[in-house]
């Protein structure tokens, strides 16, 4: 009996061990096959997070790419405004001397019938310049008795103040301003009361 106990023992011991080492390999044999998974997905995975930096990239790019198109075609558009806006200004510098040659013409007293004629004819010139000057928003600016304004008057010389010429106001013009809209042409050339 005692053999056979021991028997019975050592058959319980060779089947513990026999359990425990195909545990051992099958433990052994499940990590190699774990990292075999492991070994086939490392290139993968970083192939994957490669592709994935890439497509960020490339959005951020195409993003970037969009909004300064977007910003151009904005950018575009006011100095399209702009230009539109004061289109008129070269013609307008290239009539303004001829409206101030008219009115010095007009400026001399004429005799004779002949000269009337003519002196008529050079009002009626003016007369259609100014009118067309002015439908393009181009207006004359320098009166006597205005306030004096440095963004559309010159100050070419100064007079005394007296009842009828407050400080600060044109007491003479000397040659007449222009504005296109909102933009000095040229500024008014005036005496002012100080």
């Amino acid at each position: 009996m005692a053999e056979e106990k021991k028997s019975v023992d050592e058959q319980i011991d060779d089947a513990t061990q026999a359990t425990a080492s195909e545990n051992v390999e099958g433990n052994e044999t499940r990590g190699a096959e774990a990292d075999a998974t492991v070994d086939q997905n490392t290139p993968e995975t970083n192939q994957i997070a490669d592709l994935e930096a890439k497509l960020a990239a490339m959005e951020d790019k195409f993003l970037r790419s969009q909004a300064e198109i977007a910003n151009m075609h904005t950018r575009f558009k006011k100095e399209q405004e702009t230009m539109l806006k004061y289109e008129g200004t070269k013609l307008a510098k290239a009539v303004i001397p001829a409206v101030d040659n008219l009115e010095r013409a007009l400026a001399v007293p004429a005799e004779g019938e002949a000269a009337e004629k003519l002196k008529t004819g050079v009002e009626m010139v003016l007369k259609t310049v100014n009118q067309a000057l002015e439908s393009n928003d181009i207006k004359a600016v320098g009166e006597v008795g205005e306030t004096f304004d440095p963004t559309c008057h010159q100050a070419i010389q100064s007079v005394p103040a007296d009842e009828q010429h407050p400080a600060d106001t044109v007491v003479n013009v000397l040659q007449k301003g222009y504005m296109l809209k909102d933009r000095v042409l040229r500024p008014a050339m005036v005496s002012v009361a100080q």
